[in-house]
């Protein structure tokens, strides 16, 4: 009940983009893992605290139109296992403690902890989901933010362009990701009166507008030359390969098909794009 409150699914994914933000600015000042242990730590739980209330917030704002969606219709908050003061208080106590742990590690840390907070709630889930097609767009901001609270837990130096490089690309790579879910989910942002993308402009729109964002992230493989060339290379792969696949593989005849195997490519795709990165910094920290 808790943790699906508290979103853990998400919780998690934001974790390790947050930590490839942190082994970069590791490797980028070539500094020691273990003399930042403690700041890793306090960054670790800062922000799975602050993700999660991020999660409760929403839960409990949104959970009118979860009752409707089948996906949400089970969460705590829609069946009245966790009521609004309940949520509240999850969510209150989590930002709090959240944004503590961070400013212990660095006040940069907890601002950007808190900006993806305010992001999340506020112009997201109160104010352009139900409102604009742009809601991804405004949502993709929040969901950018975990790879500088881990660069700020060990520098406020940002004038470096290998975290501009991790933000753009989470930027990006949510677009065809929640467009996939979008896509996925037709029927269930139609009745819930959610205006995405593919319910208000129709499919064919939406894969254009995948397949443009995935052109970006493609071209966006080259920002990551200055942190290693490797890296560069598996972005670009992973990014080439995630368009092809989009192109070749779509049906207009069964684009819901089409779009759960995107929603598994993206998971896939940023994953080992994230993963390669921190075992990329960490491997050459050591044979420095």
């Amino acid at each position: 009940m808790f943790f699906d409150t508290i979103k853990t699914g998400i919780i998690k994914s934001n974790l390790i983009a947050m930590l490839a933000g942190l082994t970069i600015a590791l490797y980028v000042f070539d500094l020691s893992f273990v003399d930042n242990i403690v700041n890793i730590i306090l960054a670790l739980v800062g922000s799975a605290l602050i993700i999660g209330s991020a999660g409760a917030f929403n839960n409990l704002y949104d959970r009118d139109i979860d009752a409707i969606m089948e996906r949400t219709k089970t969460r705590p908050t829609v069946t009245g296992q966790v009521d609004t003061k309940a949520g509240l208080i999850i969510g209150i106590l989590m930002s709090v403690i959240g944004a503590i742990l961070l400013y212990i590690a660095s006040p940069a840390a907890a601002f950007f902890g808190l900006l993806g907070l305010f992001l999340y709630v506020m112009p997201y889930t109160m104010w352009t989901k139900r409102r604009t097609i742009y809601n991804t767009e405004v949502g993709s901001l929040s969901g950018a933010v975990p790879p500088l609270i881990g660069w700020a837990a060990i520098s406020q130096d940002f004038a470096h362009f290998e975290i501009w490089a991790l933000f753009i690309t989470m930027v990006l790579w949510q677009m065809p990701h929640f467009y996939g879910i979008a896509i996925r989910r037709f029927d269930e942002y139609k009745a819930a009166g959610v205006p995405m993308l593919p319910v208000v402009k129709g499919i064919r729109r939406t894969y254009i507008q995948t397949n443009v964002y995935l052109v970006l992230l493609v071209l966006s493989s080259v920002f990551f030359w200055t942190l290693s060339p490797w890296v560069a290379l598996v972005a670009f792969v992973a990014s080439l390969a995630w368009l092809i696949y989009s192109v070749v593989s779509f049906d207009k005849e069964n684009t819901k098909k089409w779009s759960h195997h995107m929603f598994i490519f993206s998971i896939n795709h940023i994953t080992v794009i994230y993963l390669f990165i921190i075992a990329y910094t960490l491997i050459a920290l050591i044979f420095k």
